[in-house]
């Protein structure tokens, strides 16, 4: 009888506990931690246009009097585009020819006269030497020899004057046959035959040719808030209107630094590249693309409404009384297991995989006995040492400024790059560059407080945030994949 009643004694216990337990939890909005990934993307608009475009002008005046290709056409460098009336240049040249002949004439001229100027001069000069004319007649003679010369070479200046002037004219007679300067299709045209160009201080606009629609780009105009996460290389995905079923993808080329302010919004440039070799793609259309700054697959994560839950009234006051009671959460539990992680995705030889698991037992052995000596020291009612990877920084409860906790996580990276020295030296040297960046990625990690339900009451544990879609966000640490957490409460009666 006495085990009966113990029995039933102890099935009333657990049915209370399980009601209980259910009513508690009824009163919570719950979700599970689940693994999954995370893809973070910054949105922007832009517009498709040609690799390379280039306006085809006119550089002389006068009539059209021939188009040779329309929009759209596909022509050659060297292609003839249009005509413009040549007869103006054409008369100029024969009236530059004519110029040439009479300078050239009057060349021969000068010639004439400067060797009888030469003659003249040889004979007065051996007069005069024989003293049988006067030394003013071999002066003039002199004089009369060095006006010939000048008038020769006058004359030579006049013929090279004239041809350049013609040659000028040959040219502008060339130009008025418009011709493709590169291998492309005929995007726009802006003239008719009959119209009259006038090229005055700059080139009117004839052509707009598209060098080649094999490949494209966007110019996005990305916010100042986003632009510190776009990088050349990374992924962009875009959708147009003209064919909303269907998904296009790029890759980032180039982030200008031209930034432009319109109504007090500042965004800069960024040149995305598109492969367009099916000629699906027109240049002109608006692009809704999205730029994928960051990816992470097969992690931890949670509703993003669980980290905005706060508990109220009694489970407030029961949070602050565990807390002291049993030390606060560690901010940097878990880093053992996200280390561990990390050395997996490095595809470790055996030497490399032993030296990682002696530092990492190392570390967790000397974080164990900091946090049992803190305890001691403080009679229990603090946990949670600041070794290596965990402990001392929290984050709820009005902890360290800014500057404080910057000071901790620059510690906490220095002491791990102590911990894994030897682990790191045994690394190439694509294994250590990714081997820094995800030590700092840890290290430097957000740290925020979630409440996991227990037991029918919420528990506050901290966890390092990572990356966020906006709905999902990237956790790790004193958590698991199926862990319920709190995300609210619902209305108590």
């Amino acid at each position: 009888m006495a085990v009966v009643a113990l029995a039933l004694v102890a099935g009333g216990i657990w049915y209370w506990q399980q009601r209980k337990a259910a009513a508690s939890e009824g009163v919570y909005r719950t979700a599970q931690v689940e693994r999954g990934n995370i893809r973070v993307a910054i949105s922007s608009t832009g517009t498709l246009s040609a690799t390379s475009t280039v306006i085809v002008g006119s550089q002389i005046s006068g009539q059209v009097t021939a188009v040779l290709v329309d929009f759209n056409s596909q022509v050659k460098k060297g292609d003839v585009l249009a005509r413009i009336d040549p007869s103006t240049y054409e008369a100029q040249i024969e009236q530059g020819a004519a110029q040439i002949a009479s300078a050239q004439a009057s060349l021969r001229q000068s010639q004439a006269t400067l060797a009888n100027a030469e003659l003249d001069y040889r004979r007065k000069a051996d007069l005069g030497r024989q003293q049988l004319v006067a030394q003013s007649d071999v002066d003039l003679a002199r004089s009369a020899l060095d006006q010939a010369r000048a008038q020769v070479n006058a004359a030579q200046a006049q013929i090279r004057q004239q041809t350049a002037s013609t040659q000028t004219t040959r040219v502008n007679l060339d130009r008025t046959v418009i011709r493709s300067p590169v291998d492309g299709v005929v995007l726009t045209r802006t003239i008719e035959q009959g119209q009259t160009v006038a090229a005055s201080l700059q080139a009117p606009e004839l052509f707009t040719i598209a060098e080649d629609l094999s490949k494209m780009k966007i110019e996005l105009a990305v916010d100042e808030a986003d632009i510190g996460q776009v990088k050349v290389g990374q992924e962009v995905s875009f959708t147009v209107d003209a064919f909303a079923d269907r998904q296009f993808r790029g890759k980032v080329e180039q982030v200008r630094l031209s930034a432009t302010t319109t109504s007090n919004v500042v965004t800069y440039p960024v040149v995305v590249s598109v492969d367009n070799s099916d000629q699906t793609l027109l240049p002109g259309l608006t692009v809704n693309a999205e730029i994928e700054v960051s990816r992470r697959d097969n992690v931890l994560k949670i509703g993003n409404a669980a980290l905005r839950y706060k508990p109220t009234g009694e489970d407030a006051n029961a949070q602050a009384t565990a807390a002291a009671a049993a030390g606060t959460q560690r901010a940097g539990g878990g880093i053992g297991d996200d280390l561990a992680a990390v050395a997996a995705g490095l595809k470790l030889a055996a030497p490399q995989q032993a030296a990682f698991d002696a530092a990492l037992t190392a570390m967790r052995e000397r974080q164990a006995a900091r946090t049992a000596q803190v305890r001691q020291q403080t009679g229990g009612m603090f946990g949670g040492g600041p070794g290596p990877g965990g402990g001392g920084v929290r984050v709820a409860g009005g902890g360290a400024g800014g500057n404080v906790q910057a000071q901790i996580r620059q510690r906490m990276a220095e002491r791990m790059q102590q911990d894994f020295a030897a682990f790191r030296a045994t690394l190439d040297e694509a294994q250590a560059a990714r081997w820094d960046s995800e030590l700092k990625t840890l290290v430097g990690a957000r740290r925020a407080p979630i409440y996991k339900l227990v037991g029918g009451r919420p528990q506050m544990v901290q966890v390092r945030i990572g990356a966020s879609d906006g709905s999902a966000t990237e956790v790790s640490g004193d958590i698991k994949e199926g862990d319920v957490v709190v995300i609210g409460e619902r209305a108590r009666e």
